[in-house]
């Protein structure tokens, strides 16, 4: 079986080993704008040995950011100071990946540091937030707009145009964000989604608009290029969205060429009771990858290189998401590789460092 360093190849795209740098809102942006702080943010996890560095949820129209600091890629404006970006991670050794994003509901609202309150338009905020139903996500959340057939149409174009600009920086992964309670997963989910059309109702109609994003997506992004997919494999509640139909939406997924099952969970309400502990999640990227035979990705509480090594050499996933232990340590991949006893992976500036 395959481990933790091991060389992992998606289409014409060579991965050095098997982590991944999760995607991680930074709330740092200026009108969507990536700055000196996405740089060092990004390019130092190249540095620290990460096979695939994939930047936090960038907006793919305005009124589709979390928060007004959110990074974007709305407009041809965004793709300079992100092609910088891009270009380091590539000289650093590591593949450059974007993850393509819309709030939906959860819009319009201060950063976490700030309290994590909605905002009005007096606070930075904006009206209307949008979704697939007219449904609030909290009691303090505004009542969105539900979007017309003409307005999900614009929404699948603001992803393609959001990939055509992706491909001009130079991004060879892009990872559409299907999870978490936002836009998409909205439609997936029957908690938000009370529709009474083609994009309601029925499991087939309810991902018709992520099937419809993906195969728009598809047809603009080079056939070289991987395409993953981020979900939210379970709601942790009666009558939402479930692991059973995450396979299911998995194996049509492969079908119209994504290359990766990102599986995570959670986040289309609140309050909902999670069974958090280490590697919680990862046993829905085994069932995905098992049922829908797809290659998938663990995210969630992995923490240590064993934890991460066992699983990917005991097939669960191709790939391992971190999060926090990337924030906390840039040069986890380093220590890892040192700790597992493989061959050294860090720049040679830092060799003193390992003697």
């Amino acid at each position: 079986m395959a481990h933790l360093f091991e060389a992992f190849t998606i289409r014409e795209v060579t991965f050095r080993n098997r982590i991944a740098v999760s995607p991680m809102c930074q709330y740092s942006s200026t009108d969507g704008y990536a700055n000196d702080w996405h740089l060092v943010h990004l390019a130092s996890r190249a540095v620290g040995g990460a096979g695939l560095v994939i930047t936090e949820a960038a907006a793919v129209e305005p009124r589709g950011r979390i928060t007004p600091q959110d990074l974007g890629i709305w407009s041809d404006a965004h793709i300079e100071t992100l092609a910088k970006i891009v270009s380091l991670i590539h000289q650093f050794g590591s593949v450059a990946g974007i993850q393509l994003a819309h709030a939906g509901r959860k819009a319009s609202t201060a950063k976490p540091s700030k309290g994590g309150k909605v905002l009005n338009e007096s606070q930075e905020g904006w009206r209307p937030v949008v979704s697939s139903s007219a449904i609030a996500f909290s009691k303090e959340s505004p009542v969105p707009q539900a979007l017309s057939i003409a307005e999900i149409q614009q929404v699948i174009q603001a992803f393609v145009q959001a990939t055509k600009r992706s491909l001009q920086a130079g991004f060879k992964v892009i990872e559409i964000h299907a999870a978490h309670g936002y836009l998409i997963h909205q439609f997936l989910s029957p908690l938000a989604n009370h529709r009474q059309d083609d994009y309601g109702g029925s499991f087939a109609n309810r991902i018709r608009l992520l099937i419809e994003i993906v195969e728009q997506v598809r047809e603009v992004w080079p056939q070289k290029y991987p395409l993953f997919v981020r979900i939210s494999a379970t709601d942790w509640v009666d009558k939402g969205w479930n692991i059973e139909e995450s396979i299911a939406l998995s194996k049509q997924l492969k079908l119209l060429g994504v290359d990766l099952i990102d599986s995570s969970s959670g986040g289309i309400i609140p309050g909902i009771n999670i069974p958090v502990k280490l590697g919680y999640q990862t046993q829905f990227a085994e069932r995905i990858r098992q049922e829908a035979n797809i290659p998938t990705g663990a995210v969630g509480l992995i923490k240590s290189p064993e934890q991460a090594d066992q699983i990917i050499s005991s097939g669960v996933a191709d790939l391992v998401l971190l999060g926090r232990e990337l924030l906390r340590n840039p040069y986890w991949p380093h220590q890892a590789a040192k700790q597992l006893g493989h061959d050294k992976i860090w720049p040679i500036q830092y060799d003193r460092a390992w003697l």
